[in-house]
């Protein structure tokens, strides 16, 4: 059962879901309509789960699962992966792409994939206090303190360079 994302439980549990690019206006109706489908009848054996989704910086998909009304299942955990993989096909896009570190620059959200980490820190585009998104977290009411970080803060801190991690 579909209930709007501002409604669901501090506690519900959340996963998160990367996309490689930015989606088109036409690419998030499609895909907007399509999870709405999917949360509606998303269900654990049998019984309906109180769910929910949104998508922010038109690049990251969240689902939500009130697990204070019914608790999802691995099946039906995996049944979530498969509705994001099929739109992975419909759309041209990779959600499950973990070799890119999201980060953001100004209004913009940039990707560097993590053999160029290093590089960026050294270079200065990135620093200890550029803000990343921790995706692996799990809870509704972590989604505004601790996903969107500073990378000093992060497992991303073995990047930065000791003399610029020193300079404070």
């Amino acid at each position: 059962m579909f209930v709007p994302f501002q409604s669901m439980a501090p506690a519900s549990r959340i996963w998160i879901f990367q996309a490689n690019r930015p989606l088109s206006a036409a690419e998030s109706a499609i895909l907007e309509r399509r999870l709405r489908e999917f949360t509606e009848g998303w269900a654990a054996h049998g019984s309906p789960l109180k769910t929910s989704f949104t998508v922010k910086f038109d690049q990251f998909v969240i689902l939500a699962a009130d697990e204070t009304h019914e608790s999802p299942s691995g099946c039906s955990i995996d049944s979530s992966v498969r509705v994001l993989k099929d739109l992975e096909q419909s759309l041209g896009i990779q959600f499950f792409d973990r070799n890119q570190v999201a980060f953001k620059l100004g209004d913009q959200v940039i990707l560097v994939p993590l053999q160029d980490l290093k590089q960026k820190f050294q270079d200065g585009i990135l620093n200890e206090e550029t803000l990343t998104f921790n995706n692996l977290v799990g809870m509704k009411s972590e989604l505004e303190k601790a996903w969107l970080v500073p990378a000093g803060h992060t497992w991303l801190r073995r990047y930065i360079p000791n003399e610029l991690a020193n300079m404070k």
